[in-house]
């Protein structure tokens, strides 16, 4: 078996989150009159840790440097409030995270989301007892699109890159999957991360592998 441990991204692999994120900083980018489009989300903000966000949106457009503390509180609190009342488990991905327990994969997710936001999402979710390793933006020093994150998981499961799956669905999370060296599997929204598609995967990846070795 080529592929030991399946990593998982969060926000729109395994929680439809993305639209909650825009909203909730949008919420509070308002509070000074510095919102930004559906468009710049989807093309340059999408993936990206807040911190970063605030930093290029006053190295683009003069946001004050001394708000960004303020702003990622709002930020964050607004989200946690978004989570609380629309984060519910999804039969689809509850059943992806449990036949691959069951099947023995180590299994990870690795989100550019903060510690509490990553933990409280997979708790409403239900997808806690599936996990073996929880990892956020706090967790390493440079998030995706660095390849510290997946790096991490990798050492921490005592896995070789090329023993592990890495479900992501933008661009930024995407560079850190092959920056880390791991196998890829892109999908386009959480519907996507089902258990049909994940096996289909990795059945692909040890098919190349055997032909390798032939």
């Amino acid at each position: 078996m080529t592929i030991k441990a399946v990593l998982f991204d969060m926000d729109g692999v395994l929680i439809e989150a993305k639209e909650w994120h825009y909203e909730s900083l949008n919420r509070a980018l308002e509070l000074f009159g510095m919102p930004i489009s559906r468009h710049e989300h989807e093309t340059t903000y999408d993936g990206l840790p807040t911190r970063k966000k605030l930093e290029m949106l006053s190295r683009e457009k003069g946001l004050p440097r001394g708000l960004h503390d303020f702003i990622n509180e709002m930020k964050q609190a607004y989200t946690m409030e978004m989570v609380h009342t629309l984060c519910k488990p999804k039969f689809a991905q509850e059943k992806a995270l449990s036949e691959l327990k069951r099947r023995g994969y180590k299994i990870a997710v690795c989100s550019n989301s903060i510690r509490a936001t990553v933990e409280l999402m997979m708790q409403k979710a239900a997808l806690t007892p599936y996990l073996d390793v929880q990892l956020s933006n706090q967790d390493v020093k440079a998030p995706k699109p660095a390849p510290d994150i997946y790096k991490k998981a990798m050492e921490i499961f005592g896995l070789e890159p090329h023993e592990c799956l890495i479900v992501e669905d933008n661009e930024n999370g995407i560079k850190a999957a092959q920056a880390a060296g791991g196998h890829l599997l892109v999908v386009q929204d959480v519907s996507e991360t089902n258990i049909q598609n994940i096996l289909s995967r990795i059945e692909e990846i040890e098919f190349t592998e055997r032909l390798k070795v032939a």
